[in-house]
């Protein structure tokens, strides 16, 4: 691992930057701030700090990912790779459409953080962020990926699993690009790249979930496909919506005005196969409705906003959609 690599560090709070304060944990450290906590990054790359943003993660927002693909576009040449520090309540989130604005980046954008603040004692902070730069040092894995707890996720994949543990994220539905041992990455895949990445500069906002619960009223999914270009449901199982309830016809209406609903699951692995039942089998060529199959409901909330950014044609869409982006999607029949 050559020592001449440059890396853009770009620090938005999170738990790694926080600082224990009478209101509970608040981001207060800088970039600048957190590598003094790992000084020994001074002996594998020269590193440049960018604070865009000092917030919990809960607050991070569409807007935000449009600056950090912003910032990592116009600075791009100017380094080998990049490491994001980011709460890890919404970092699968950020992952996922930065991989969307990002396409194909043959270096690395890694996103890390911590369960527990870089000042603390007893911290992951430390470890995630050696690793982290060790990765994008390293080189061999380029795009968008989570490193975090040891391991390397794709970034359409990964999931935060755990709400405390250090091994917070988990990469669903595809194994794990690689896993960070004594500082020394060993990738089990590596993805394909293009000499030059694909940029994106706008996310069509107007995407909402909804999870269904037994009994739950079609009123809700009315108002969000009112509200909204596009309604997530995520379904039981393998998929279906319930035959009584409305819930049939308002997809229906929904299509004839131009909206898109996605048909996923609620459990974690394996994702859905609407044509299993007949609950599903109603909605499998139906006008407007596509099927999430094996990818997160992070990354669909994520490609849409990126798809109908860039049309609102049915067939484009669907096109798009179906379309894999950095293994998003694996499973899909169309």
């Amino acid at each position: 691992m050559r020592q001449d690599k440059r890396i853009l560090m770009i620090g938005t709070g999170g738990t790694i930057a926080s600082e224990i304060t009478d209101a509970g944990l608040t981001p207060g450290f800088s970039t600048e701030d957190l590598l003094r906590f790992v000084p020994s990054l001074e002996s594998l790359c020269t590193v440049d700090c960018m604070q865009l943003c000092s917030i919990d993660s809960t607050n991070m927002t569409p807007d935000y990912w449009l600056k950090i693909a912003a910032a990592i576009r116009e600075r791009y040449d100017d380094y080998d790779g990049f490491v994001v520090c980011h709460g890890t309540d919404t970092m699968a989130y950020t992952a996922a459409a930065l991989s969307y604005l990002i396409q194909n980046s043959p270096k690395p954008i890694v996103l890390t953080g911590g369960q527990k603040p870089i000042h603390m004692e007893v911290t992951d902070s430390k470890s995630n962020l050696l690793d982290s730069f060790g990765c994008a040092c390293d080189g061999r894995i380029g795009g968008v990926q989570i490193v975090f707890g040891g391991v390397v996720i794709s970034g359409t994949r990964a999931r935060k699993t755990y709400s405390k543990s250090f091994s917070a994220f988990s990469s669903i539905n595809y194994p794990v690009l690689g896993v960070v041992r004594e500082g020394k990455l060993i990738p089990y895949l590596i993805p394909e790249r293009d000499e030059r990445p694909t940029f994106y500069d706008a996310l069509n906002q107007r995407v909402a979930l909804l999870k269904l619960v037994p009994g739950g009223s079609v009123d809700l999914l009315r108002l969000l496909l009112r509200e909204n270009d596009a309604v997530i449901i995520e379904s039981f199982g393998v998929g279906g919506l319930p035959t009584e309830g409305g819930y049939l016809e308002a997809v229906h209406a929904a299509a004839q005005e131009g909206k898109v609903v996605v048909m996923t699951t609620q459990v974690q692995n394996e994702g859905s196969d609407l044509g299993v039942y007949q609950v599903g089998h109603v909605l499998k060529d139906a006008p407007g409705v596509l099927e999430a199959y094996d990818m997160t409901t992070e990354a669909v909330f994520a490609k849409l906003m990126w798809a109908l950014a860039r049309t609102r044609q049915p067939e484009e869409l669907r096109r798009l959609f179906y379309t894999p982006v950095a293994a998003d999607l694996l499973g899909a029949e169309e």
